[in-house]
């Protein structure tokens, strides 16, 4: 196991097999305020429980054993990793039920386990989650949102959410529609053929100077302008598709609920019960297409070529792998669509008051240097720290063109530890 630097005190374990067999840990199943059920496992010292808790989740990942709980635990935190209801399924995912998830898990921690700190640690997907729950929560009722882009509930002026005491926002992407927003192939022109082409929009293309990976691409800037407004129409097509579809059923729903619905044929009724009920999904293609991940001269850091995804995302943008890839018109747009999600940073974040802690991978292929200072400039917080870690990539493991430096997740754990001990005893 790489050692840690040698100003650090505590042993820092890397992973869940080096955890002291006497930490304890429990798992809690938690119910929303709909009733829907989500589940976290809550870790905490073998030599007691102490006063704060920093609680991560993130809207479709597995949080339960991520690889900050054993560095968090040795340094005498407790960790609550919870995974939503949504788990390893986002073709339904709506962030504004995933907003009573996350008031579950923390009403549970200050209500059950009586903790007297809670930090939210928003890593990768979490850092949008938590900022739209938490800026949502410090808005008073009836000027919270009321519905989800596509319409229905929930409502979150009906609900009580709980607000913590801090915020880490670690290589988190300013929000998934906003990420998708910049991966979207402009060179889509037929949503319902995955091959349909613009060559004169295609990144991929030579002429537009694409150059096999691990060879860098390099686009000029008129290209870059062309490709970034496409993209734009692009989704605002897509969203436009959405709203048809939602119109539709919801036209449908009314129709039978009308008085003339009764009287009407048989199999005209069944089509309409039909159609309010069935989701239109969406099929995405092409969703691996983002210039940054090719043409390294685009907001320069240590990263190398590729996406977090593939060292070939010119091949995975076609393949059955990609995200928001099959979903339905309400999970589009509340989640996926880069123009109509309330889920994103630059909206939700300046109204975090709470201490936050932004940190950047320095080798990251997503998430980018000029998306963690902006993140840090929308940060509502008065005390409100920036850093980032050399030789990491998204995942904080080794990676990019200073990987040599070794592991990094001690030294990112002793940043997160002291920024946190320091505000939040454990």
């Amino acid at each position: 196991m790489p050692k840690a630097p040698k100003d650090y005190q505590l042993r820092y374990p890397i992973d869940f097999s080096d955890i002291d067999p006497a930490v304890n840990h429990k798992v809690v199943q938690l119910y929303a305020a709909d009733l829907i059920k989500s589940r976290g496992i809550l870790w905490w010292p073998a030599r007691g429980k102490p006063r704060t808790v920093v609680v991560m989740s993130h809207p479709r990942g597995d949080f339960g054993h991520h690889y900050s709980i054993p560095f968090w635990v040795e340094a005498g935190f407790a960790a609550f990793g919870f995974n939503t209801r949504y788990l390893n399924n986002d073709s339904t995912m709506l962030h504004e039920a995933l907003m009573l998830d996350v008031g579950a898990a923390i009403r549970y921690l200050r209500d059950e386990e009586e903790f007297e700190h809670i930090v939210m640690l928003g890593n990768s997907g979490g850092g949008s989650l938590f900022s739209y729950y938490d800026a949502e929560a410090r808005t008073p009722k009836g000027q919270r949102v009321a519905a989800p882009p596509g319409g229905g509930p929930p409502d979150l002026n009906q609900f009580d959410l709980p607000t913590a005491d801090g915020f880490i926002i670690l290589a988190a992407h300013p929000g998934q529609g906003k990420v998708l927003l910049r991966c979207l192939d402009a060179a889509v022109v037929d949503e319902n053929n995955p091959l349909a082409t613009d060559p004169a929009l295609d990144m991929y293309d030579e002429r537009n100077g694409f150059r096999s990976p691990p060879e860098m691409s390099r686009y000029a800037p008129e290209f870059l302008e062309r490709y970034r407004t496409a993209q734009s129409a692009r989704c605002a097509r897509i969203d436009s598709i959405a709203r048809s579809h939602i119109e539709q059923a919801r036209f449908a729903r009314e129709y039978s609920r009308s008085a003339e619905f009764n009287s009407a044929p048989a199999d005209r009724r069944r089509d309409a019960l039909r159609r309010a009920m069935a989701p239109h999904y969406l099929i995405v293609y092409r969703t691996a297409a983002n210039p940054n991940y090719l043409d390294l001269s685009l907001d320069p850091s240590e990263r190398v070529v590729g996406s977090i995804f593939a060292p070939r995302p010119d091949l995975v943008n076609y393949s059955t792998f990609g995200l928001g890839r099959i979903v339905t018109p309400d999970a589009w747009l509340s989640t996926w669509s880069g123009l109509s999600s309330y889920a994103n940073v630059a909206r939700n974040l300046p109204k975090v008051p709470v201490p936050t802690l932004v940190v950047g991978a320095n080798g990251d292929q997503d998430i980018f240097i000029s998306d963690v200072r902006e993140q840090y400039e929308f940060s509502g917080a008065t005390d409100k720290t920036l850093a980032f870690i050399e030789g990491a990539d998204h995942f904080m493991r080794a990676g990019g063109t200073r990987k040599h430096l070794g592991e990094p997740r001690p030294r990112l754990m002793k940043l997160l530890a002291d920024w946190t001990r320091a505000r939040f005893p454990p």
